[in-house]
């Protein structure tokens, strides 16, 4: 990374924390701190399965609402308060400026992720009374929730590129919410014929699938987590980031700022 992505980079994690993105977590601790609570004392036997399902799907919904709430308003915010002519009549790049911008939001992302996390190994410490291997599970179901947010992160920046907040934020929760049905959708494909099922094959296939990034039932039940599938999921979400933001850029690049 060079100096003038990560000087973009910076500044869109400094404007993030003062976009009160930190009070999240705090609302997030306290939610899963008296969920871990309510639990110990209503449940029998499942108090960790409960804590466990309830945290990561809490720490995965809280960020893709601020991945999706942060990343589409990166361009525009810029545009609108005329910083971004200033950040570009210096010797930065409009590509080195996306690229900055992804990094800083990811960057956000990722803090975000590990105080969350905190709060969900504090609340499955209070339940179980101890922390052992059957729990490793858990780190690799937060490490996919990371990859979730980098494909997110991508995609957001990618309509944030050429077209309205509201309309960026339609565009990236559609996807995520038929990404998070990709498997069905696939099993569509599979028995649909003719026209619709070659585009219901072409749209599984294009869609980004998120569905292979939630292993969280598995990991609440202690399941491991096969090194095969930790490599797939991360070249699949570096590669799919990757044609995002490289679309994102060339938009912005042809993209009239007058």
């Amino acid at each position: 990374m060079n100096s003038r992505i990560a000087y973009v980079a910076f500044n869109t994690f400094r404007e993030a924390v003062r976009d009160r993105v930190l009070y999240n977590l705090i609302a997030f601790a306290l939610l899963i701190s008296a969920a871990a609570v309510l639990v110990g004392e209503i449940s029998i036997d499942v108090e960790k399965l409960v804590v466990i399902n309830l945290g990561l799907t809490a720490v995965s919904l809280f960020g893709v609402v601020i991945a999706i709430f942060i990343g589409i308003g990166l361009v525009s915010k810029e545009i609108d308060k005329k910083t971004l002519y200033t950040v570009l009549s210096r010797p930065v790049r409009r590509w080195e400026f996306v690229v900055g911008k992804f990094f800083g939001l990811t960057g956000t992302l990722v803090v975000n992720t590990f105080f969350m996390a905190i709060g969900v190994f504090l609340a499955l410490l209070y339940v179980a009374r101890h922390l052992g291997k059957a729990d490793l599970p858990v780190l690799a179901a937060l490490y996919f929730i990371v990859l979730e947010f980098l494909v997110v992160c991508a995609l957001a920046l990618f309509f944030s590129s050429f077209s309205t907040p509201i309309m960026s934020a339609l565009f990236t929760f559609a996807l995520f919410a038929v990404g998070s049905l990709s498997d069905e959708l696939r099993g569509f494909a599979r028995m649909a014929t003719g026209v619709q099922g070659v585009f219901l094959t072409v749209c599984a296939y294009v869609v980004p699938n998120f569905s292979a990034f939630n292993i969280i039932n598995q990991s609440a039940h202690g399941d491991g987590v096969p090194g095969r599938l930790i490599l797939y999921n991360t070249l699949y979400a570096l590669l799919y980031s990757t044609i995002a933001i490289s679309g994102a850029v060339l938009i912005f690049q042809r993209r009239n700022l007058k």
